[in-house]
């Protein structure tokens, strides 16, 4: 976003380890299908909006019975899971560090069922260990917690691997951020016009979703085969070129996007993994792998195996719940000298008080300018430049007044000097 006082006013600035960031920024929360990639809500979060779960509160009205929704490990909170489970969908998340469930009963195939915070769920803890074309292997462990409580019908095996089409909505992001935008940020300076803008994008997104997945289910393919890339250059020179704009009157006929999607389907995709790498000196991906003690590849591997080892846990192993985060206290008012200065992004909020120091002492007095020395020399005052008198200048022989007057002089008045 533009760094402008309104955008700043409404968004804020992101905090990182290295310092404040550059550039405001919008925080948006999805909620997308795995198969086609639709979006079914978004919402918007401002500067007291940063976190996850207070955005994703407002997307469980969209959900219902029959939908067994799939998020990452920011949104294990309890009241959460709640909201969820009362709208007769189900859940599949996967449990941060610092949520451990206390085990109860010990469920055949490795899984156990335990409560949080009254709703009964059920736990899976696997280690999984993934093996490349190229030799290499990379691992990782999973706690996924779920409302999907009969084992027979949904074994652990089956939804540890479904777990992994929670990443489908990193693609529509990258749909979003790059193949739409192509690296420009959004123009406006307010909340209206940047509002306006995103919702723009996201209403051009989900139509060119839903002709990518008509025209994919007309053929019979996989709507992971139509490109969107391809799609939204066939949008394009519809705008430009108008050409087949009107339509045909047939039922059946996909459009001019849809064609041209069909005429470029993608092959299917193959498992594969690689470096988490960003071209970012800041980028927190070039030491994450490295204390992990895994040495992943530059380039993009085919897998061969995935390896899933169920892990029991212990049943006597006791519960424990994420600690609570305090709200951040307020400041008191500020006074008129913690201010921060005008055109300041957090211009009009009070200074913290640690930040402040507080004076111990009186401020000095200020001295009475002293008189000048009386060695130094004083010019005496002079009369000003209007009053002064002007000498007569003689009339030279062979000049005219035009001649004259080309010949001034810059007079100069000099001031007495003040100590």
């Amino acid at each position: 976003m533009p760094d402008s006082d309104r955008n700043r006013s409404w968004l804020g600035k992101l905090k990182n380890r290295l310092g404040v960031a550059g550039y405001p920024a919008m925080r948006i929360v999805a909620l997308a299908e795995t198969g086609t990639r639709g979006l079914l809500g978004a919402v918007i979060g401002g500067e007291g909006e940063r976190a996850g779960v207070p955005l994703a509160r407002k997307l469980v009205p969209l959900l219902g019975a029959g939908m067994l929704l799939l998020a990452d490990r920011a949104c294990d909170a309890a009241d959460l899971l709640a909201a969820i489970a009362a709208t007769g969908a189900h859940v599949l998340v996967r449990g941060s560090a610092s949520r451990k469930p206390g085990v109860g009963e010990i469920l055949p195939g490795g899984s156990c069922l335990s409560r949080v915070d009254g709703l009964q769920v059920r736990i899976i803890e696997a280690d999984l260990d993934v093996h490349g074309a190229d030799g290499t292997r990379i691992g990782d462990s999973y706690r996924l917690i779920t409302t999907l409580l009969d084992w027979r019908r949904y074994p652990a095996g089956e939804l540890i691997r479904l777990y992994h089409e929670r990443w489908e909505i990193e693609v529509a992001y990258l749909a979003l951020r790059h193949t739409l935008l192509g690296g420009y940020v959004l123009r406006s300076r307010d909340r209206a016009g940047a509002e306006q803008e995103l919702w723009a994008l996201l209403a051009l997104y989900q139509a060119l979703r839903m002709a990518m997945t008509a025209a994919a289910g007309s053929a019979g393919a996989d709507p992971d085969r139509a490109s969107f890339t391809t799609a939204l250059e066939a949008a394009r020179n519809q705008v430009t070129a108008a050409r087949g704009v009107a339509d045909s009157g047939d039922p059946g006929d996909t459009g001019r996007i849809g064609r041209a999607v069909l005429d470029g389907l993608l092959p299917a995709r193959r498992p594969r993994y690689s470096a988490r790498k960003v071209k970012c000196s800041t980028s927190r991906y070039h030491v994450r792998d490295a204390e992990r003690g895994q040495d992943r590849p530059c380039q993009s591997v085919t897998i061969t195996r995935v390896q899933i080892t169920i892990r029991v846990p212990p049943p006597d192993r006791p519960g424990r719940a994420p600690p609570p985060r305090e709200p951040a206290a307020r400041s008191p008012p500020a006074l008129p000298g913690q201010q921060k200065r005008p055109g300041h992004p957090h211009h009009g909020r009070p200074a913290r008080p640690g930040l402040v120091r507080q004076r111990t002492r009186e401020p000095a007095r200020r001295k009475t300018p002293e008189p000048a020395h009386p060695a130094r020399r004083v010019d005496p005052p002079r009369l000003p430049l209007q009053n002064r008198p002007r000498p007569v200048r003689p009339a030279w022989p062979g000049r005219t007044s035009r001649h004259r007057h080309r010949q001034r002089r810059t007079v100069t008045q000099k001031l007495p000097r003040r100590y």
